[in-house]
């Protein structure tokens, strides 16, 4: 069964837009199409669709320029980028839009399959906050798993990923060793010392305090913004 919502595909390249439409019509209902942000814009406008996916590199006005005109009105629509290469200014900028995923080309099926699942659990978790401010200079996006401290993106390991995300789902709250040991060393009893040492690293590329240890008993993560 073809589900319901309504996607707005933005693209100028007109055979990966024509590829992508062709495969979104058989999942979704209702498949709109734009060769340009400004054009992408007017369909918005009109339409209103539920989740858009939007190339950047576009002629009249570019995907971000797009997404940053919705998002004076509008900061709920699940929004995913597409580009042809990483950037970083463009990664930062996308944080700050609150886009869900960051794809970059070629755009396989797989890759919209995330993305789109992603878009999905957004919007049935849309009153949970997905970009989470740490300290006056450090976010969390949960969803791309993106940590940027004074503007600057911070590599994670997995480990760190697993740790940070656990701390935030329990923001200002306990999270016990065993429950750390469970989503990280499930199958390891000698663990205490690689958690000690996770958490120093991850201290270090938060720098600051925010993670605090309540001796005997486990890690929280303290944020007062």
């Amino acid at each position: 069964m073809k589900k319901t919502q309504t996607i707005l595909y933005v693209d100028d390249n007109c055979f990966i837009r024509e590829e992508a439409i062709e495969y979104l019509s058989l999942i979704y209902h209702n498949v709109l199409e734009a060769s340009n942000g400004q054009e992408a814009l007017e369909i918005y406008k009109h339409n209103k669709p539920d989740i858009i996916i939007t190339d950047i590199e576009m002629p009249i006005i570019n995907g971000l320029q797009m997404v940053k005109h919705i998002r004076k009105e509008d900061q709920k629509t699940p929004i995913i980028i597409i580009t042809a290469f990483l950037n970083t200014d463009y990664l930062l900028e996308a944080i700050e839009l609150h886009l869900i995923k960051y794809i970059v080309k070629p755009v396989s099926n797989y890759k919209l399959d995330t993305a789109l699942e992603l878009a999905h659990h957004y919007l049935k978790n849309n009153e949970k906050r997905s970009i989470i401010q740490l300290s006056h200079n450090s976010y969390y996006d949960e969803l791309n798993k993106v940590l940027t401290v004074n503007n600057q993106i911070v590599p994670l390991t997995h480990n760190e990923i697993l740790l940070l995300n656990l701390l935030c789902h329990h923001t200002n709250n306990l999270v016990t060793y065993n429950e750390i040991k469970n989503v990280i060393w499930y199958y390891e009893e000698n663990y205490i010392d690689s958690l000690r040492s996770l958490v120093r690293s991850l201290r270090r590329k938060l720098k600051n305090t925010l993670i605090h240890n309540v001796s005997g008993m486990g890690y929280k993560i303290t944020i007062t913004t």
